[in-house]
């Protein structure tokens, strides 16, 4: 398969890509090891949910990631691992050490009854063990669900429990810029609620005392002796699960994105080295957890299968200072670099000299994911970060889809500040008014929709499969609802505008409006609450929180304090309200539903103009609101 280098290029494959969708997919399809070749490229019917790629096919994704590489790149480095502390040593990982690591994991796992199609969940820091763990659960059959080690307890209880895990895989502790993290005490405070769960594995990392629960809980370094790098990979089908990785719900309740092995695996590494251009011996850098779907996808399935050489860091951009990340740059001669809209943002403010103490001559393309960039800070990247010469691809894709959709396509795409610009080939969008009607031509804004399937895409939601028909394929059928705005303009491309449902993009991520609002009601001085996103210079979105007391508050500062923590508790730091208004009704249609729009528009600061408010129950609260705002 080419990789396109140039626009007429780009053109010509896309049009194939479009006219004949199973020629174009098998043919990048071919480029991998297959046990056995499929025998039908895709089948697919929207009005079903039902989506299924390379039928027949059997694969292993690690013999991609890991063994096919061994006769020319044994000694290559695979992982470039970054410790927290700068002091720490770096370390460098072959593609022989993490064959060998990943098999021993997978060895590890089958000794404790782990078999195929059983989960695990991993809650685990930025350590090179978890890339051991997700590719050892891949190697021999088991469904990793990684769970991000900034989640609480009570997330973690969520999701165990929905994908009935056997086995947690976890460290003592963790590093995050200056704090310490008790990563076990919190699996232990959450297995008291995970009946399914029969051993816990535990990696040493911070050196924490820790409780070790006998019978269930057993030591990394012990049990890893105990097994040979031996491990015959698993054959599996094209279609049978690889991952679960829950993304927030606008009901409250995560959602569990079942991704399978085939399809995404091509998919992954397709966009892999169309994106970013990838080049033999190139040093490719995402600052993403692995946490999160771009971990999944672009620290570890996308350029592992593409052999190439990537960057795990374990610390944050402002550790020790805000230069940490230009640091790791410079250090490791990274080529290629990939990082979040937030990170951005916060570090654009920092005195450039952060900056400038370092030497970025090696960085040759830039990346930005999670969410729509602004303008200013997508000129302070190219011009401090990039030099002025370096392409920004402005990604755009979910947790949903499982790899990049729209996209410049570095050194080819023309570029255009806050534009994802094209889709890429194979993707097929369709921008539709609130009436269902799709929008042709250029210069069009609506909400954004797939009306034709692509291999990376999640396949149901675990254990409901109503929910996820009706999430995504109910708005408009036989179309896939992305669940985002966009813009179409005169020459064709696309920016994303945001979120049109209950979902709130902080810092790159998804959170559930019904999610926070359900911990917040937690509280036994809270009767009700309504949360909405707000602009945020660092976050992109911030969290504001309306909330009703049973007795308007004394002490509201220590009523916003007790709030956040609980919702810190529940959900995690990162779902901590920025904003909390404390009033005595919400705006409500006479049906009873919450009119989120006025909500909206009062945290951005619009109070004059908030529209037709005749069809609320009580009109007069809209003012009460208003004046209070914060």
């Amino acid at each position: 398969m080419e990789i396109i280098q140039s626009p007429q290029a780009y053109s010509e494959v896309y049009k194939k890509s479009i006219e004949d969708p199973e020629a174009f997919w098998a043919d990048v399809a071919s480029d991998f090891q297959w046990r056995k070749k499929w025998d039908k490229v895709f089948e697919w019917d929207f009005h079903k949910a039902d989506v299924k790629w390379f039928l027949g096919g059997k694969l292993n994704i690690t013999e991609n990631c890991l063994d096919r590489h061994l006769p020319h790149k044994a000694k290559q480095t695979a992982i470039l691992w970054e410790s927290n502390d700068p002091h720490e040593p770096s370390r460098h990982i072959t593609y022989q050490e993490l064959y060998d690591n990943v098999c021993r994991v997978g060895n590890m796992l089958k000794n404790q009854g782990v078999k195929k199609g059983d989960r695990v969940c991993i809650y685990m820091p930025m350590i090179p063990e978890v890339a051991y763990a997700i590719l050892g659960c891949a190697r021999i059959g088991a469904v990793h669900s990684v769970v991000f080690a900034g989640f609480s307890a009570g997330s973690l209880i969520d999701r165990i429990n929905d994908s009935g895990c056997k086995v947690v895989l976890t460290t003592d502790g963790s590093y995050r810029g200056d704090k310490k993290i008790d990563l076990k005490i919190i699996v232990d405070e959450a297995l008291v609620k995970c009946p399914t769960v029969e051993k816990t594995i535990v990696c040493r990392r911070t050196m924490n005392p820790v409780s070790m629960k006998a019978g269930r809980d057993l030591w990394w370094h012990d049990e890893i002796k105990k097994v040979s790098s031996d491990c015959p990979a698993e054959e599996m089908d094209s279609e049978d699960l690889l991952f679960i990785l829950y993304t927030s719900g606008s009901t409250g309740k995560p959602k569990g994105m079942v991704h399978t092995c085939g399809g995404y695996m091509v998919y992954t590494n397709y966009t892999f080295r169309t994106v970013f251009q990838y080049q033999e011996d190139q040093v490719f850098w995402c600052t993403a957890d692995v946490g999160w779907v771009t971990g999944h996808s672009y620290i570890l399935y996308g350029p592992l299968s593409a052999g190439a050489t990537t960057v795990i860091f374990e610390g944050v951009p402002s550790y020790p200072d805000m230069g940490r990340f230009w640091h790791v740059a410079e250090k490791h001669r990274v080529n290629i670099f990939y990082t979040a809209p937030t990170a951005i943002r916060s570090l654009e403010k920092a005195p450039l000299s952060f900056v400038n103490n370092y030497d970025l001559q090696t960085v040759k393309i830039l990346g930005t994911v999670g969410e729509p960039i602004n303008e200013e800070a997508w000129h302070w990247y190219h011009e401090h970060i990039g030099r002025g010469l370096c392409p920004i691809v402005d990604t755009w894709w979910q947790t949903e889809t499982g790899g990049i959709m729209i996209s410049p396509i570095a050194n080819v795409t023309k570029l255009k500040p806050t534009f994802a610009t094209l889709p890429l080939p194979g993707v097929q969008p369709a921008v539709m008014d609130e009436n269902g009607n799709e929008l042709t031509g250029h210069g069009v804004e609506g909400r954004l929709t797939l009306k034709f399937p692509w291999p990376a895409m999640a396949r149901t939601i675990y254990g409901d499969h109503q929910r996820f028909k009706d999430t995504y394929f109910s708005t408009f059928p036989g179309k896939y609802f992305t669940g985002d705005g966009c813009k179409r303009d005169e020459d064709g491309f696309y920016r994303i505008t945001g979120r049109v449902d209950d979902i709130i993009i902080v810092s790159g991520h998804n959170m559930g409006t019904a999610e926070i609002e359900s911990a917040i009601d937690e509280h036994s001085a809270v009767c009700e609450t309504a949360v909405v996103g707000f602009p945020h210079d660092i976050k992109g979105q911030g969290v504001y929180a309306y909330v009703i007391c049973y007795d308007m508050p004394h002490e509201e500062e220590k009523l916003r304090k007790e709030i956040r923590d609980l919702v810190s508790k529940i959900i995690g730091p990162i779902a901590k309200p920025d904003k909390i208004q404390f009033v005595s009704g919400l705006p409500k249609t006479r049906s009873g539903k919450i009119m989120r729009r006025i909500l909206r528009k009062v945290a951005e600061g619009e109070t004059s103009n908030l529209g037709d408010t005749s069809t609320l129950v009580d009109p007069a609260v809209v003012d009460e609101i208003r004046n209070g705002a914060l």
